[in-house]
């Protein structure tokens, strides 16, 4: 039997180096307590160091609530309010790394992401931490308290916190590690699937957007009741860019996006007005005025008959307009966790405090980060939600 609590190598013991679960190190080891901080990796945070191309594009100032997807909508609440973008900002500061804001409020570093990394390392190291690189989890259990396995030694502690993350981008290390520790000790998981992923399509659609791969424009892409101005990018396999992105954590298997190539403009009246201002002009080339010229091409090839406006129709011109301002293609899939930005569900959150993160019916257990089932909006949203969770476990272990 495990030793009593007074008596553990520890009082917390974080599984996860990574974004939340250094955040939350440095809070409970500031607080006094005895960290131990593991990780399988042979570096923390790797997963910030290739974020926003390697300038870690670390919080957004528009941080709220309503850009976070969650069974339970509201759980997010507390920790946000409690723990800030401008909270991190703050701490930012304070280690004077230099910062900008590329746009929507979304706040990256002018140099490189290692200085995040270097500036959580810096915290966790004043505070006492114990981290512990290059130990594998082999096994996990609780009596007592926790003890937890490793193929270099057993460690004990009261409290244990998962923050490992979900399956995104396993070619960096990402494992089921959080789900599987969750349902060992009886918390409920969610739905999980690929979220902020490219999307993939077939048949006609993914024959016009194969050899449209690269072109990226403008627009706005619906799913559900959500809309995102940002960018499309056309792939090999079918669509990406922020905006798809950003649709692809709200799509639904089966229903079709909905895109507006030229937000902001009638495309109708765009049309109808060349006709007759321009009626000599080529209808490509009029096309090729408002939309990449490939792109404009390919639409052009597929919905027009050769020749000038004058000779379109307008019932012809009203169906290219619609296509345009209102698009409807249907994705087959998508590219999976290997491309997926981040784990859309996990530990559902119904089973844990909003206020601490620590599970409800496993005193000492607690789930942060990417494990819980809380994922944010593209642009620097699932940062802030690693650093408010973590920073909430860390006031309460």
């Amino acid at each position: 039997m495990m030793p009593p609590a007074a008596l553990a190598d520890f009082d917390a013991i974080i599984l996860g180096a990574g974004a939340a679960g250094m955040m939350c190190a440095l809070v409970a080891g500031g607080r006094g307590r005895r960290v131990l901080l593991l990780d399988h990796a042979d570096q923390a945070g790797a997963k910030i160091l290739i974020s926003g191309g390697g300038r870690c594009n670390f919080t957004n100032e528009h941080t709220t609530p309503d850009r976070f997807l969650s069974g339970n909508p509201r759980f997010c609440t507390s920790a946000l309010q409690r723990y800030t973008a401008q909270d991190f900002i703050a701490l930012v500061r304070k280690h004077r790394i230099p910062f900008h804001e590329k746009t929507l409020g979304q706040l990256f570093c002018d140099g490189s992401a290692r200085a995040i990394v270097a500036m959580l390392l810096a915290e966790c190291a004043a505070a006492g931490v114990d981290l512990r690189l290059r130990h594998r989890v082999t096994g996990l259990s609780r009596a007592d308290g926790f003890r937890v396995e490793t193929d270099q030694g057993e460690f004990t502690a009261p409290v244990l916190v998962l923050a490992t993350g979900g399956l995104s981008i396993p070619k960096m290390g990402a494992t089921s590690f959080a789900h599987d520790a969750a349902r060992r000790f009886g918390l409920p998981l969610t739905d999980i699937r690929p979220g902020l992923v490219p999307l993939t399509f077939a048949g006609a659609e993914l024959a016009l957007m194969q050899p449209l791969s690269g072109v990226a424009l403008p627009v706005v892409a619906t799913a559900g009741r959500q809309a995102f101005p940002e960018a499309m990018l056309f792939t090999h396999r079918g669509l990406s860019g922020p905006a798809v992105l950003q649709a692809s954590s709200l799509w639904e298997s089966g229903t079709p996006l909905k895109i507006d190539m030229l937000p902001g403009i009638d495309a109708y009246a765009v049309l109808r007005d060349r006709k007759r201002s321009r009626p000599r002009a080529e209808a490509r080339t009029v096309l090729a005025e408002l939309l990449p010229a490939r792109l404009a091409q390919a639409l052009a090839a597929a919905h027009l008959s050769a020749g000038s406006m004058a000779n379109l129709p307008d019932r012809t011109l009203r169906d290219l307009a619609t296509l345009l301002n209102d698009w409807r293609p249907t994705p087959v899939g998508s590219e999976g966790y290997a491309k997926a930005e981040v784990t859309l569900g996990g530990v559902d959150t119904r089973a844990l405090s909003s206020k601490t993160m620590q599970a409800n019916a496993v005193p000492g257990l607690f789930v942060i980060g990417e494990a819980a089932d809380v994922t944010g909006w593209l642009g620097g949203y699932n940062f802030q939600w690693a650093w408010s969770s973590g920073w909430c476990a860390g006031q309460a272990v």
